[in-house]
């Protein structure tokens, strides 16, 4: 299985933009994936510069609502016309950052034939599949950090229903993709039991320094724990990774923009 970084918040090779944002293009089980698109067009030239073909995508998944995973959509449309593009059935909620700021996708994409709404669980093909996490309780709170969404008539925390993962099964072993993990990290290796994990922690507003310092303790025991590694990025924080790093050793690991592995 490969995993090409074709945009993230930081990169160490000054051949690839970079901006805050994700986009992930993947080859599992015969099949091309793109899972998000950055908040811009700019993970196409990566994706040239790595030598991917967008036009040969097979499908992608877009994580959850939020513009900088999702603001690429009607670039990559415009250079593949056959993919399917599967999103939450509450991918385009109001979703807003504060009471004021709308932060999802482009709304005039809701009903252009390549998207699917997915309710729930969906089965792509053998062995991969997006799962939303609805209905599994948490074993740790849920934290909205300020991102907030309107529901009739009502400003009230996000509460993420608009977040989806993808699970991959490969050479027997559950890799499972994450755009931000804002349902808690914790809850989400406590739902589905992964091997391999890659994506967003969404830890950054946890000061390492400071009065986050325990919470990442906290999160730091608990992954281990599972055993997995964890290929990590984007709204994780690099402060909050390099501390993360510390206990977890090669359980853990950052990957930028323009950077390639295989897992």
């Amino acid at each position: 299985m490969i995993v090409k970084v074709l945009m993230e918040d930081t990169c160490p090779n000054h051949g690839f933009l970079f901006e805050h944002g994700l986009s992930l293009y993947i080859e599992a089980s015969g099949y091309k994936i793109l899972f998000d698109t950055g908040q811009s067009s700019a993970f196409i030239r990566n994706a040239e510069t790595l030598g991917v073909d967008l036009a040969q995508v097979d499908f992608a998944v877009l994580s959850h609502a939020h513009y900088d995973h999702s603001g690429g959509i009607s670039s990559f449309l415009q250079f593949n016309d056959h993919a399917k593009v599967y999103v939450s059935q509450y991918a385009f909620d109001d979703i807003r950052h504060g009471p004021d700021k709308y932060i999802g996708p482009d709304k005039a994409l809701k009903t252009h034939p390549h998207l699917v709404p997915v309710t729930g669980n969906m089965r792509l093909a053998d062995g991969i599949s997006v799962y939303s996490g609805e209905g599994n309780p948490p074993v740790q709170p849920v934290r909205s950090f300020g991102l907030t969404m309107q529901r009739d008539g009502e400003l009230l925390p996000d509460d993420f229903r608009h977040e989806q993962y993808l699970e991959i099964i490969d050479g027997g072993r559950r890799v499972l993709i994450s755009g931000c993990s804002h349902k808690g990290i914790q809850n989400i290796v406590h739902w589905f039991k992964p091997d391999i994990l890659i994506g967003g922690l969404h830890l950054y507003n946890l000061d390492p320094q400071g009065d986050g310092r325990a919470d990442l303790d906290n999160v730091a025991r608990d992954l281990a724990e599972t055993g997995a590694t964890f290929y990590t990025c984007h709204c994780t924080g690099v402060p909050q990774y390099e501390y993360l790093k510390q206990a977890m050793r090669d359980q853990l690991f950052y990957i930028s923009s323009g950077q390639e592995i295989t897992v």
